[in-house]
């Protein structure tokens, strides 16, 4: 219930906020449990393995007993387009996890809860024999009190059981992905038992206005009081709420508000408050400034729950076809990760849990590629990879694993909400992602309005309901891939096939993102995936046969693959229309339907040649040679010996200033001489394409060429687009290898 009778005191000078004891102690229960799988629904009678919380069941040591099964390392490619949830090549077992730990006795009085951050499929709690309850939620929090099970200065035992995949119900809101062949249950975010009193902040959304000048507190206060058991007992207890803004890193307090709330006894109450603020500074991917809300509440008794959460002041907004960042114009640069995709990994281990891990592959290396953004596709990540996000700087397109099916209409209204109370308060989510590559009524047009009012600060996607099939369309995401697909005729793509490289070359699906009146995120393309062995993935092998013919080496693949992205990244970045691009897929599954970009074990993220050569394609300021690819496009006629090759340049700028450089534009022969080389200034202007014309004549003699063109900007690195050019009849055409760090 919203309470909106509520008086609020605004303190005229900035007082202390309550003290830290006394409130809320937690026990992190994270670390080393006891494991162990039964085939039916009764514990086992012993526990014959441990796991590391969080992680999934393939950490269990020793391993599970169908380990193998779960990851299968092909020592081919076979070709398939997707995998029925159902056609399981194992057996489905509970898995159990079990951990005593010791409750001190001064806790006694203070209320429990046990808080599993994220754990799936089906997650059952027992507390000393007790049975707490059982949540279907896969990427919410699992949240029961345990009180009355605790035995205070004494040791307690805790048990949890863990459902198999497809044992979860009809009702629940996770979904299937047909790219999917296991899905690994498993805690595997943090968990913990936290004690209070009567009074809990059980939730607490800090909400950024930065045109307003001002912050939204939203809470959800839990009053554990029993509820009225004789007619005359209160029903609703009275209580301060303090909220206190400072920054995080020197704990500077720069603004403080008090509250007044009636609660309902034995239920969640909602509460609202208003906090202006002055002098801060703004959170960007570029400065990623935090600060950290400090709510403490205080009843009768004192002092009862104290919760601290950080955010960032950031308004996320779009105007017409456009994303804004604080008011400013946005155009967004990334990639995708396939994290539910890359449990399946043979190679995972426990690198999703390793933050030094993860601050390489979300920060480290995208920094240098020029990226600002990713989509985390078809599920979310553990907590942690947001809050570093906030720390380093990226934002995040936060998609809910719903491809195929999404549950019940109530409860995915019961998780969704709970998503955006849990997770709003990272300003790295600029974009709730409901659904990916399907449409669904009642999340578009029913539940996303309402979700709106819970969080107006953020775009929501909803996958293909775009125009007239959602009411509140905010966004689209379309995914133009190109190439000979797996439902499309070869007959039919080489009669009009993908002239890789032509800027203008203008698909149905470029013509929509022409015409549409909301902002196009295109946050998918680029058929061409590999293993990280360098052999195509399930869904490309056909690809890879069309351009380079069967049983082609990993180098050549890799060659292809870089080239291919590299030529499609400028095609979709040079159309001034999108208000972004994200490549797919920077992590997957290795021997998966898809693939990523790097090479070997993925625990060295060592990059493949298409993340090399990403830096250039994604730089803010560009300059793209207009012409198609002569190498891999067949049927293409070499150009004449000297004759005269007119074309454009096309140059983009994402920055909101004007910025001049050189370009130098030249020819290599496949012995790696240079020839023809011509330089140009330029002036490249914000947020459009500038068109550069260019005239050059060709080398004399035949074979094959590398067309590059080296763009430096004023203060900047040289960055490099090129173009594979048959001159002359030649029996065969080789082509210099350019390195994405030649100069």
């Amino acid at each position: 219930m919203k309470i909106t009778g509520f008086i609020f005191v605004l303190l005229l000078a900035i007082t202390p906020a309550y003290p830290q004891q006394d409130s809320r102690t937690t026990i992190n229960l994270n670390g080393v449990w006891e494991f162990d799988q039964t085939i039916s629904a009764f514990p086992p009678a012993k526990f014959t393995r441990t796991i590391p919380v969080p992680g999934l069941i393939h950490l269990a040591t020793p391993r599970i007993e169908e380990y193998e099964k779960f990851f299968k390392r092909a020592d081919k490619v076979i070709a398939k387009e997707q995998h029925n949830l159902y056609n399981i090549d194992y057996t489905p077992r509970y898995s159990w996890y079990r951990k005593k730990i010791f409750v001190p006795k001064d806790l006694e009085g203070k209320e429990a809860m046990i808080t599993i951050k994220k754990s799936q499929y089906v997650t059952q709690v027992y507390v000393n024999g007790y049975d707490m309850g059982t949540s279907v939620a896969c990427y919410t929090p699992v949240e029961f009190p345990i009180t009355g099970s605790i035995k205070f200065g004494s040791e307690n035992e805790i048990l949890i059981k863990v459902g198999d995949r497809v044992w979860l119900p009809s009702d629940a809101a996770g979904g299937t992905d047909k790219e999917k062949e296991h899905y690994l249950p498993g805690i595997w975010d943090d968990i913990m038992v936290t004690f209070t009193g009567k009074m809990r902040i059980n939730r607490l959304l800090v909400l950024p206005s930065v045109a307003g000048g001002k912050v939204i507190v939203k809470g959800q206060i839990r009053n554990l009081i029993p509820a009225q058991v004789f007619y005359g007992d209160a029903m609703s207890d009275s209580v301060t709420l303090n909220i206190s803004i400072a920054e995080k890193i020197t704990g500077k307090i720069i603004a403080q508000k008090n509250g007044r709330f009636n609660t309902v006894r034995d239920n969640l109450t909602d509460v609202e408050m208003e906090i202006p603020l002055a002098g801060f500074t703004n959170w960007t991917p570029e400065k990623p400034f935090l600060y950290k809300a400090t709510a403490a509440i205080k009843n009768d008794n004192g002092l009862s729950d104290r919760l601290d959460k950080q955010f960032g002041m950031r308004d996320f907004t779009r105007k017409g076809k456009f994303f804004y960042l604080n008011g400013e114009k946005y155009i967004l640069r990334g990639t995708n990760v396939t994290l539910q995709r890359f449990f399946e990994d043979p190679d995972c281990s426990n690198l999703v849990w390793d933050k030094e891990w993860v601050k390489k592959l979300l920060f480290d290396m995208p920094k240098k590629l020029n990226w600002n953004m990713m989509r985390v596709c078809v599920g979310i990540a553990p907590d942690f990879w947001y809050d570093l996000a906030d720390e380093y700087g990226l934002m995040f397109q936060n998609e809910w694993l719903y491809w195929q099916n999404h549950g019940w209409n109530d409860q995915i209204r019961k998780e969704y909400t709970d998503w955006v109370w849990t997770d709003g308060n990272h300003p790295s989510i600029a974009i709730w992602d409901a659904i990916n590559e399907n449409t669904d009524d009642y999340i578009g047009n029913h539940l996303i309005p309402e979700l709106k009012k819970l969080d107006p600060t953020r775009i929501w996607d909803a996958g293909y309901m775009v125009g007239d099939l959602m009411a509140q369309d905010e966004m689209d995401e379309p995914h133009p891939y190109q190439g000979p697909m797996p439902w499309r005729l070869f007959s039919d793509f080489e009669k009009n096939p993908y002239p890789m490289g032509n800027l203008n070359f203008k698909p149905d699906v470029i013509t929509q993102i022409d015409a549409a009146g909301v902002p196009q995120l295109i946050n998918e393309y680029g058929w061409n995936w590999l293993w990280r062995n360098g052999t195509p993935s399930k869904l490309t092998l056909s690809t890879y046969n069309y351009y380079l013919g069967e049983n082609s080496t990993p180098e050549n693949n890799r060659e292809f693959q870089a080239y291919w992205q590299e030529l499609e990244t400028e095609w979709l970045r040079s159309n001034t229309n999108a208000a972004g691009v994200l490549a797919f897929c920077y992590l997957a599954n290795n021997y998966g339907y898809t693939g990523d970009w790097f090479t070997g074990n993925i625990k060295d993220l060592n990059p493949s040649p298409t993340l090399d050569w990403f830096r250039h394609a994604f730089s803010p300021t560009a300059v793209f040679i207009n012409l198609t690819d002569e190498r891999y496009v067949k049927n293409s006629v070499p150009h004449k010996p000297g004759s005269q090759l007119l074309f454009n340049l096309a140059g983009i700028n994402n920055q909101p200033k004007s910025i001049n450089g050189t370009v130098r534009v030249k020819f290599v022969s496949s012995s790696g001489e240079s020839s023809g080389e011509q330089g140009l200034t330029v002036c490249l202007n914000s947020f459009v394409r500038t068109d550069i014309p260019v005239s050059l004549i060709m080398p004399s003699k035949a074979g094959g060429y590398v067309l590059v063109a080296e763009f430096t900007p004023e203060n900047g690195k040289p960055l490099l687009s090129r173009r594979f050019l048959k001159i002359g009849e030649a029996g065969n055409y080789s082509f210099y290898k350019l390195s994405p760090f030649d100069k």
